[in-house]
């Protein structure tokens, strides 16, 4: 019986295999660092770790289950598991990477993968015109982040892959502000997915986690080699927490995109904000290509205020929201991209991508939609007179 995704999110992992051999309604933790061996011919399926971990194991099957593929990685970190996916590649090989993107890949692609003979080419991945035009005979990869951080770009995955087809090159896309509830990029035919599992999956801002899901059996080994070269792995614990938060992620999600869309409506009607980035406004360039692909426009807006002096005025007088890096939790986080996410990028290229002095993210939590709207109201009119 195929079951729905909101059922597959509570059982994946758990209703086969480790769990079950005793009746346990939860994977256990395998806290041992080595496995004991009854021959010196024939190992069993575990050895070290590092190599594999049976609660590790677990989350790898359910993550794949989840997002429809054979094989998944479960790293360290999210930046870990695009590190990752991006050491794939060999030197000569050239990446054409959406120009909206976050910051730590920004960095790694832009000082650590050319010291490797590994180039780069930022596009806006909203023109499917200009992407192709920025492949050349090198490249191999066709790297993809939709929506985007931090203004919420809408690539056509579809688009994007027939051309990857033509060209005979490797898709990625980072699904982290998705998840595998709402958008399903194995089944539009890219061939890695990416998570930073921090955010949205585990959603609780308790822990570290990336994840890496392949379709094609073979990427999924090579993904593999790199993960036990590199020994970035997830720990035990975190393997453990991060399949129990998986559970919640559906009533978590749906709640948040709900209050999302509200609390973006009202910052659009407010004279102050210049612009809301939310691909459920039907203004949003990217709105009817995220529908297509997507069943819900998430909880993540980002907006803009005319000036740094407003943004700061603003964030000092918000009452609710945490001020912090990331997104994705139950708290509702507001974030100054220009100095946390996007730090890592230069002024001029964070300029070119509407990066502001005065854009504000905001990830929406599960707090009550009208004390989050009463909030804003009362530090909207304290940025106003700034």
């Amino acid at each position: 019986m195929k079951q729905r995704m909101e059922t597959s999110l509570i059982h994946a992992g758990v209703r086969d295999g480790y769990a079950n051999k005793k009746g346990a309604v939860n994977v256990p933790m395998y806290l041992s660092s080595t496995f004991h061996q009854e021959s010196i011919d024939e190992f069993g399926e575990y050895d070290y770790a590092r190599s594999g971990n049976p609660t590790r194991d677990a989350l790898e099957k359910a993550v794949a289950e989840l997002e429809g593929g054979v094989r998944a990685h479960a790293f360290s970190s999210g930046i870990a598991a695009v590190s990752a996916a991006l050491m794939l590649l060999s030197q000569g090989d050239h990446i054409v990477m959406t120009e909206d993107v976050y910051g730590g890949t920004y960095r790694f692609v832009t000082k650590v993968l050319p010291r490797f003979g590994i180039t780069h080419t930022f596009v806006d991945f909203t023109d499917l015109a200009a992407v192709e035009a920025a492949i050349t005979p090198t490249t191999k990869l066709l790297y993809m982040e939709t929506p985007s951080n931090p203004t919420l770009g809408i690539t056509d995955i579809r688009g994007v892959v027939t051309l990857a087809k033509q060209h005979h090159c490797l898709t990625f896309l980072d699904n982290t502000f998705m998840t595998p509830l709402h958008q399903r990029p194995l089944e539009l035919g890219v061939d890695v997915v990416i998570h930073s599992a921090t955010k949205f999956l585990s959603g609780h801002s308790d822990i570290i986690a990336g994840l890496t899901v392949t379709a094609d059996e073979k990427l999924g080994q090579d993904l593999y080699f790199i993960q036990n070269s590199f020994g970035n792995i997830l720990g035990v614990q975190d393997s453990f927490t991060l399949l129990q938060n998986i559970k919640t992620t559906d009533v978590r999600f749906s709640r948040s995109a709900e209050s999302a869309q509200k609390i973006a409506e009202f910052l659009a009607a407010n004279p102050l904000v210049e612009q809301v980035y939310y691909p459920g406004l039907e203004s949003h360039l990217g709105y009817d290509i995220h529908r297509s692909q997507c069943t819900s426009a998430g909880a993540v807006l980002s907006f803009r205020l005319p000036s740094y002096k407003a943004a700061k005025a603003l964030v000092e007088a918000m009452k609710i929201p945490v001020f912090a890096v990331s997104l994705g939790g139950v708290e509702s986080i507001l974030s100054y991209p220009a100095k946390m996410s996007h730090a890592a990028m230069e002024p001029e290229e964070r300029a070119k991508r509407g990066i502001t002095d005065g854009l504000l993210r905001f990830s929406v939590g599960l707090e009550h939609v009208d004390d989050l709207i009463a909030d804003f109201t009362q530090a909207l009119e304290i940025a106003e007179k700034a």
